[in-house]
């Protein structure tokens, strides 16, 4: 019997996680044994309850203007004419994930796939992200579209793509790494590590229940003695 755990879906045996998780991993990625494994609740951040409001609030405008149209439909509007697609749904099997991209712009060159973000900081923890969702979506269009894909980080509630870069094999190579990563991890074939930055404990909303957090940050207020061994 498969253990529970919260947000990972199983079909066919074939065991699912959300493309989320690949920015909580390079962040910290004890926070999804503690979430996800042990089941510990705690509060949404505020920014965290502003991004769902935004996302919400671009989805509605976008839902009043919106054509319905399949992703195959799109495809082939898209060898014409530029096309928009928001909070689109991807599932990719072959490498177990899932998730939805916030924004694809479909050109008759090329597909863009984009991230909002608040802010403007390039974090290897976003583009984990949206490599994760470019991954997805190739493996939904590669039997009908060879066309290049792009990766892409906005700012939430601005025009502005302040990152960009080729998904190329590259790419894709450190992708799949994290992926099959996350999946050991689920399995049980690696343990949890966690972050060694006593500045992302400060901000992390699990920081009242783990463990691990308390001792980095003890360290990182704690005066200095002259033993810089005991310095993290």
């Amino acid at each position: 019997m498969k253990k529970q755990i919260s947000e990972v879906i199983y079909i066919d045996d074939r065991a699912l996680f959300p493309i989320s998780w690949l920015h909580k991993q390079e962040y910290c990625e004890y926070q999804i044994y503690l979430e996800n494994m042990l089941g510990i609740k705690v509060a949404p951040t505020q920014a965290m309850i502003d991004g769902k409001q935004e996302h919400q609030n671009l989805y509605d405008q976008f839902e009043k203007e919106a054509v319905p149209a399949t992703l195959e439909e799109m495809l082939l509007e898209s060898k014409k004419i530029t096309v928009f697609s928001r909070e689109l749904r991807v599932r990719d099997m072959k490498h177990g994930i899932y998730g939805l991209i916030d924004d694809v712009l479909l050109t008759p060159s090329e597909f863009i796939v984009i991230d909002d973000k608040p802010g403007t900081k390039t974090f290897l923890s976003n583009i984990h992200q949206v490599f994760g969702y470019c991954l997805a979506f190739r493996e939904e269009i590669r039997l009908s579209d060879n066309r290049p894909i792009v990766a892409a980080l906005r700012e939430r509630g601005t025009d502005n793509i302040y990152w960009h870069t080729p998904f190329d094999r590259l790419a894709e190579k450190e992708i799949l790494d994290v992926i099959e990563r996350v999946h050991s991890l689920i399995s049980g074939g690696l343990p949890f590590s966690s972050t060694e930055n006593p500045n992302k404990c400060r901000a992390c909303r699990f920081q009242d229940r783990c463990r691990r957090a308390g001792h980095r940050l003890i360290h990182l207020e704690a005066p200095y003695s002259g033993n810089q061994e005991a310095r993290t």
